[in-house]
């Protein structure tokens, strides 16, 4: 009966671990401009939906898309980078959490071009307008990931 009892602790144990494992996401290292309110609601928005969030302020944004190969016409106001994906502008975490558990082949990052009124981070009244996300590869090929 004893052996039992630490049998069942242990078969618990591995469970909660495993269940604690799929539900920790990444963290997101948040590229910004120091004065840009609209990427700290954006961050709230991924930390909202359990994402933790690492604020970087920085005076040259641009350095950092740059460094992640974010298309010239898919580009934002913000730059994250999370794991090995760069996801730029006001994406959706649902989009994130479905990149990261599909992990498309060659897909380098996610992007929202501008600042649509409506996405994540840019909820101002009642206005939201339609947006895509694009997925993009490393030559620059954009796809649409998701329409909002």
């Amino acid at each position: 009966m004893k052996n039992l009892k630490v049998l069942a602790l242990g078969a618990s144990l591995i469970l909660s671990s495993a269940t604690s494992f799929a539900t920790e996401k990444p963290m997101v290292m948040l590229y910004k401009s120091p004065t840009c309110g609209c990427c700290s609601e954006w961050a709230k928005h991924m930390e909202e939906n359990g994402f933790k969030v690492m604020n970087h302020d920085v005076q040259n944004v641009t350095r950092y898309k740059d460094r992640a190969g974010v298309p010239a016409n898919a580009r934002s106001c913000h730059t994250a980078m999370i794991g090995d994906y760069a996801i730029e502008g006001h994406v959706p975490a649902e989009d994130v959490i479905r990149l990261l558990t599909e992990k498309p082949e060659g897909v380098k990052g996610l992007a929202v071009p501008g600042m649509p009124m409506g996405s994540p981070g840019m909820e101002y009244g009642d206005r939201k307008d339609d947006y895509q996300t694009f997925s993009y590869t490393k030559d620059g090929h954009k796809s649409v990931f998701a329409s909002h």
